[in-house]
């Protein structure tokens, strides 16, 4: 089937400057590279920051290594993108972490991890980025949540559960808050292919379309997200979980 191009074959984020964090494996690589195949300027900060190169080096991007968990370390490095880049219109919060346990067997610094980088990380991300975002009138921020914080009907996912819900409910509340001049948005996905998701119980039979998702299918909503495509949606939590949240 032949798909229309309804940009007229212009690049959908030609002169874009974007920070995306987990940007050295799974969704946040996958971001990264089509956002800078679609002519945006990517700043790609991970706490693995020779991964992180790696990545950057591949698709022409920067690179910055960061522990998203240290507020000091965040708002040092969103100074360092803004004059790399000469300004910041667009952050994708892609860094995150699973662990599953039951909720009397995990360990409660491991729960605690958890919201700390799924929850707070992404938070103290977008506080660092806000003073920048806010210098333009058509910036965007996507969070990474997950179907996980739609439909939590999986046990031994408690933490993983409430840092996702979190992630979905601090997205809407941003929308409310920072609009119109950022567009904020949350893209909610089931079980992928990734690094991270590898021994974590992921099963197909639970999705209306029978398997888990490819990382670049996530980007590809990710994409729209950010684009100009989406330039009145904001507030949203898309579900990109191949049917698991309704099935």
């Amino acid at each position: 089937m032949n798909v229309p191009n309804i940009t007229g074959g212009m690049r959908r984020l030609a002169g874009r400057r974007i920070i995306v964090t987990g940007a050295a494996s799974g969704i946040g690589k996958a971001t990264a590279e089509l956002f800078a195949a679609e002519g945006a300027a990517v700043a790609c900060l991970d706490r693995n920051a020779a991964a992180a190169a790696d990545v950057a080096n591949a698709i022409g991007g920067y690179a910055i290594g960061a522990d998203i968990t240290d507020e000091g370390d965040v708002a040092r490095v969103a100074n360092l993108i803004h004059d790399k880049l000469n300004g910041i219109d667009g952050l994708v919060n892609a860094a995150g972490i699973m662990a599953t346990g039951s909720v009397q067997e995990m360990p409660s610094a491991l729960w605690r991890q958890i919201i700390d980088v799924n929850l707070i990380g992404t938070y103290l991300v977008t506080k660092s980025c806000v003073p920048f975002l806010t210098r333009n009138q058509a910036s965007t921020i996507v969070n990474i949540a997950s179907a996980q914080g739609l439909l939590p009907n999986v046990a031994n996912h408690t933490a993983y559960a409430a840092s996702k819900g979190g992630v979905v409910n601090l997205s809407r509340a941003l929308a409310a808050e920072l609009s119109p001049q950022i567009r904020v948005n949350a893209v909610c996905p089931g079980m992928v292919d990734t690094p991270m998701a590898v021994g974590n119980g992921g099963n197909a039979a639970n999705y209306a379309m029978k398997r888990v998702a490819r990382p670049d299918e996530i980007a590809s909503a990710i994409l729209f997200l950010t684009s100009q495509e989406s330039s009145y949606v904001t507030g949203a939590a898309l579900a990109v979980d191949g049917g698991r949240s309704f099935h």
